[in-house]
């Protein structure tokens, strides 16, 4: 059973393309289902989440990342009452727009894109792939997902100003999204926040005590877990913390969100869409404890030379390669070397790019400018 402030699939506001109706599946399913099947989504197995394969066959790349946040995401929506397929959907598709090596090479194609009076945004460009470059049916372009799934993909981590996005002004952007588009961003964080210090762990990055000096919300599960098991391997200490930590976080988003709900006396889908501020969030004092992990990892994890001087290497490759395409857009592949000579140069190269894995990024840089790895 749904709540009254679900988003019902009965009533979306359809796709683009209209299509028959499936006989089994729903069309937030089916938008779930072309997603999965999508060369995009396949393509985030080879892209970086924080740690390369030069660590460990083990840790998360952005694929298996995009699986946990499904995962997590579903049990919010279940929680909530709000609509799993839709939510599900969106928590795949959240990341199909990131360029090769993460935040950095999102930053990196920006900053070039901004040479151009152009621009870089990983949300934009997944609407751009679901809507132009998937190739899959012979009616239209693109998947041709619901009105909703396209929303949320633009929508789910920040408000667009209608004055400064005029062209994605079909979206409703003076109106909040849904709360199964509203729980994603933080999911996704939840996510990312608990395993990369997992990762982190597996890597022999992590000075243990400084981890409980300065994250408190690791330290008091690690302290009731040794109360506990006194006697217990440190690693499988250290999952029960995390797996404690990740379940502490998810009920109080799941909690917090509902009396936020209740107090903005919502009952349907259009008062979500018309209250003053995202109801979706955490408590401000779990926000407090997450904010201590987060800086952690910034200062401790991301910043540590094992992983900060290969992803400058990373992107510095992609930048050399943005600048020989630019000039040489011959050397691009034919589809995109013709729309080079018809559609601005800098946008063909970004989208080129963008589409890449890190591995491929890496070859193309050491054939075309004979780098050395």
């Amino acid at each position: 059973m749904l709540a009254s402030y679900a988003m019902d699939v009965e009533r979306s506001r359809g796709r683009r393309h209209p299509e028959p109706q499936h006989p089994y599946r729903n069309d937030y399913a089916r938008d779930r289902d072309r997603v999965i099947h999508s060369r995009a989504f396949r393509r985030l197995e080879a892209k970086t989440q924080v740690f390369t394969m030069r660590f460990s066959d083990h840790f998360r790349n952005r694929l298996t990342h995009t699986l946990e946040v499904a995962q997590i995401a579903r049990t919010v929506a279940g929680a909530l009452q709000i609509n799993a397929e839709l939510t599900e959907a969106l928590a795949l598709v959240h990341d199909i727009g990131h360029p090769p090596f993460g935040h950095a090479g999102e930053k990196k194609l920006d900053a070039r894109m901004r040479e151009h009076g152009d621009r870089f945004d990983h949300n934009l460009h997944a609407l751009r792939i679901i809507e132009l470059f998937e190739l899959r049916y012979i009616d239209f372009a693109g998947l041709n997902l619901t009105f909703e799934v396209r929303e949320g993909i633009i929508k789910h981590s920040r408000d667009y100003s209608p004055a400064e996005f005029p062209a994605l002004a079909e979206y409703l952007l003076d109106e909040r999204p849904p709360l199964e588009a509203q729980i994603i961003d933080l999911v996704d964080e939840i996510a990312y926040n608990t395993a990369d210090l997992d990762d982190s762990f597996e890597a022999r990055l992590l000075d243990f005590d400084q981890l409980r000096a300065e994250v408190p919300i690791f330290d008091s599960a690690y302290q009731d877990v040794e109360r506990r098991h006194p006697g217990g391997l440190r690693k499988l200490k250290f999952n029960e913390a995390l797996k404690h930590i990740l379940d502490h976080v998810v009920t109080d988003l799941i909690e917090n969100t509902r009396r936020q709900v209740e107090a903005a006396g919502v009952q349907t889908v259009e008062d979500v869409r018309r209250a003053p501020q995202r109801l979706a969030g955490l408590s401000l004092a779990t926000a407090g404890k997450n904010a201590s992990l987060k800086k952690f990892l910034n200062s401790r994890v991301y910043s540590h030379s094992a992983i900060s001087e290969e992803r400058d290497r990373s992107v510095a490759a992609l930048d050399a390669l943005f600048s020989f395409f630019l000039v040489h857009s011959d050397r691009m592949p034919r589809h995109y070397a013709e729309q080079a000579q018809n559609e601005p140069r800098h946008r063909v190269v970004c989208d080129y790019i963008a589409g890449m894995t890190d591995h491929f990024l890496l070859r193309q840089h050491h054939e075309l400018l004979g780098s050395a790895d």
